[in-house]
């Protein structure tokens, strides 16, 4: 089993910066791990995918956030990484820390698919404010 835990969210102005980080005591080797987010009243959207096999990463993201996060991950540390630059109002949700429970490859619409994903963690909060 692979547990997750989000933390580093909170409450910012419109255009500034946050960074999530996700431990992932559980982790290995050839394994997706993506962030969601969902906001009150909406549907969970993919946020950003990450997948590293070797010295090869592959990065997915969500067509809203494309020039404005960036995922990346620390293998050593097993922590997952979100940066999120130039936030806006509707960048406001919970964000959840996901996996997948195989080492298989996913085509992108995949990756961004909760359905996708085994395990999650609890999210964490964060609030834009215009």
């Amino acid at each position: 089993q692979v547990q997750l835990v989000e933390f580093g969210g909170g409450s910012v102005q419109g255009g500034g910066s946050l960074r999530l980080s996700c431990v992932a005591p559980g982790y290995s080797s050839r394994r997706y791990m993506g962030w969601f987010r969902q906001a009150p009243g909406k549907e969970r959207e993919g946020v950003a995918a990450f997948y590293g096999y070797g010295t090869y990463d592959s990065t997915t993201y969500a067509d809203s956030v494309k020039g404005r996060f960036t995922i990346s991950q620390d293998s050593a540390k097993n922590t997952l990484y979100l940066q999120m630059n130039s936030l806006k109002s509707e960048d406001t949700a919970v964000y959840y820390c996901a996996a997948t429970g195989s080492h298989a490859y996913m085509p992108a619409i995949q990756a961004l698919d909760s359905r996708s994903y085994n395990y999650w963690g609890q999210g964490t909060q964060v609030t834009v404010s215009s």
